[in-house]
């Protein structure tokens, strides 16, 4: 097992990645937050709980009061969080309760958001189940919602008392969700980490075929890496924003797909694609390290396809989060390992980029 550790202004808390950690989850815990409280609840979609509820009730002398949200973007809503929190308040829960999101990344996003406004704020764990959830939305402490304009436009900084990312659980995870997910673990490569970058090229074959101490180094890797940048910058004000590498267009594909279309780790990978060739095109990456950032891409794929116009997702860019006072703000690779934002990308260019990412799905097909 490997700890890493975050440490905010506002928050200091481990995360932990490993095997057997859901069997023991109570003890652990408790040594977290300390001795559990009356009302304990768990928010979990009714998939994993039906696959995991017996190994993770199994340290409970009291079992939590489970909580179950459907899985997919269209649950990931307002009216889910007024549902959940009415159930809470129906069942006894109050300003002592103690919140486990037990789940994948939407489970966590709206479990931490459910747990940030009840009561004004509750303690809460994140038990992530998804490769995408133990590498990135579990780790630092941004929780919310969508709406139909836009993904993530509601929600608050709210981070959790720890992190269980137990690599058992990913034994249920199917092979596309697994690969989704590893692209977000590619990025941390590209914007921050050469040495994971080239553990990814180099043990694909063993990363793609689950083995445990592969998945557990790139869990690790991708934790460690986030939370370096976490440290530095809680608030997004200015370094975490290299974060949002390829969500820009992601995100973008994701809204108007309506979410339908491809995982979110599949827009992020078609959206780094946008955002390597805006790099090529102003000279921040070479021709070699396009390819090669490419290649690695379409290595953990396949991708979907896409059946879409470049100027319905440029324009679906301008709700993005990053944009302050109708300045787009775009992440861009600086080489390999390193990125910044950047706010001067031109209508035009960002249209090139989207139309290379399209030309590139069409020969992928």
């Amino acid at each position: 097992m490997q700890i890493i550790r975050v440490d905010t202004p506002s928050a200091k808390y481990n995360v932990f990645a490993g095997s057997g950690l859901l069997e023991t989850l109570a003890q652990r815990i408790e040594k977290s937050v300390g001795r559990l409280p009356r009302r304990v609840f768990v928010v979990t979609s009714p998939e994993i709980w039906d696959s995991w509820s017996t190994l993770f009730l199994r340290s409970f002398s009291e079992p939590p009061i489970p909580l179950f949200l459907a899985p997919g973007e269209q649950h990931k809503t307002m009216a889910s969080v007024e549902r959940l929190t009415r159930e809470m308040t129906r069942a006894g829960g109050d300003r002592g309760s103690l919140l486990i999101a037990f789940g994948g990344g939407i489970v966590g996003d709206v479990g931490g958001f459910v747990a940030g406004i009840f009561m004004r704020g509750i303690p809460y764990v994140q038990v992530p189940t998804t490769f995408l959830a133990q590498v990135d939305s579990s780790v630092g402490g941004k929780v919310g919602v969508n709406l139909p304009e836009g993904k993530n436009l509601v929600g608050n900084f709210h981070h959790p008392r720890a992190v269980f990312a137990d690599v058992g659980v990913l034994d249920t995870l199917p092979d596309r969700e697994l690969r989704a997910g590893l692209m977000e673990s590619i990025k941390a490569g590209i914007i921050r980490d050469r040495a994971l970058l080239r553990y990814m090229e180099e043990q694909a074959e063993a990363i793609l075929g689950r083995d445990s101490k592969a998945l557990e180094k790139v869990i690790a890797a991708s934790i460690r890496m986030k939370a370096g940048v976490v440290n530095k910058d809680e608030r997004e004000s200015g370094l975490r924003m290299i974060l949002n590498f390829g969500h820009t267009v992601g995100h973008a594909l994701e809204t108007v797909t309506r979410y339908k279309a491809m995982l979110h780790g599949e827009a992020v990978a078609w959206g780094m694609v946008a955002a390597l060739s805006l790099g090529h095109r102003r000279g921040t990456i070479t021709t070699s390290q396009l390819d090669r950032l490419e290649s690695l891409i379409y290595r953990y794929g396949p991708l979907p396809a896409l059946k879409l116009r470049a100027k319905k997702i440029v324009a679906a860019t301008g709700s993005d989060k990053k944009n302050i006072g109708g300045v787009r703000r775009f992440v861009l690779p600086l080489g390999i390992g390193d990125a910044g934002v950047v706010e001067d990308v031109t209508p035009v260019e960002l249209e090139a980029a989207v139309t290379y990412m399209l030309e590139k799905a069409k020969a992928s097909k």
